[in-house]
């Protein structure tokens, strides 16, 4: 009855290279060998210059999501904090009325694709993303932030996937611009194995 374990070999790859791409204005350019810079043009010597450059400015990141609402379906409802597992596959909610933002990933908010969690049931009943299935095209998600901002994304689409044929790069390789992807158990359930045999992923991107 549980969200299940999303595996991450291709996902980790792209987690890491979206990571790089965000630290890059921070890094410190390698210097060069001492023969090296005798023998380089003033140009490339000031291009080299400016990679190294740090400004003095504050930058200030963007807050965390605290809190997830879909009006479509009722849900409203805090967010918890997950991570990654000991098998490296991503951590799923502990708890079934609250969803997860996979912390590791793009903050909801950020060029990229954030990635939200939640159980579709429980033994005792529905959970926080049993109706995730119904939402459609237009459909409103909101994120609310730890400053008190939020951040509204627009439903684009919403897909059904075989676990064995999970859509990973399309969930967690980083975009040029903000995205949010909801992702829950569907399909039938396999009582002997004792899950569902899909998951239900809703795409949705940023409105201005």
């Amino acid at each position: 009855m549980t969200l299940g374990r999303l595996r991450l070999a291709a996902g980790l790859a792209a987690l890491a290279l979206a990571a790089g791409c965000s630290e890059a204005g921070a890094r410190r350019a390698e210097p060069l060998p001492a023969a090296a810079a005798q023998t380089t043009s003033p140009t490339a010597a000031g291009v080299d210059a400016a990679r190294g450059f740090r400004s003095t400015r504050g930058y200030r990141a963007t807050p965390v999501p605290v809190r997830i609402g879909i009006p479509a379906i009722g849900v409203s409802r805090p967010l918890d904090r997950l991570g990654r597992a000991r098998d490296r596959t991503v951590e799923v909610p502990s708890r079934w009325e609250r969803a997860g933002w996979y912390a590791p990933g793009t903050r909801p908010g950020d060029p990229g694709s954030a990635v939200i969690l939640g159980h579709v049931d429980s033994k005792r009943g529905p959970a926080v993303f049993y109706r995730l299935r119904e939402l459609r095209r237009g459909d409103l998600v909101e994120v609310a932030r730890a400053d008190g901002s939020s951040v509204r994304f627009a439903v684009e689409r919403v897909e059904q996937y075989d676990k064995r044929r999970f859509p990973t790069a399309e969930v967690y390789y980083p975009t040029l611009t903000p995205e949010l992807r909801l992702v829950t158990c569907g399909g039938t359930f396999d009582a002997t194995a004792g899950h569902y045999r899909s998951n239900i992923i809703v795409f949705a991107a940023l409105r201005p």
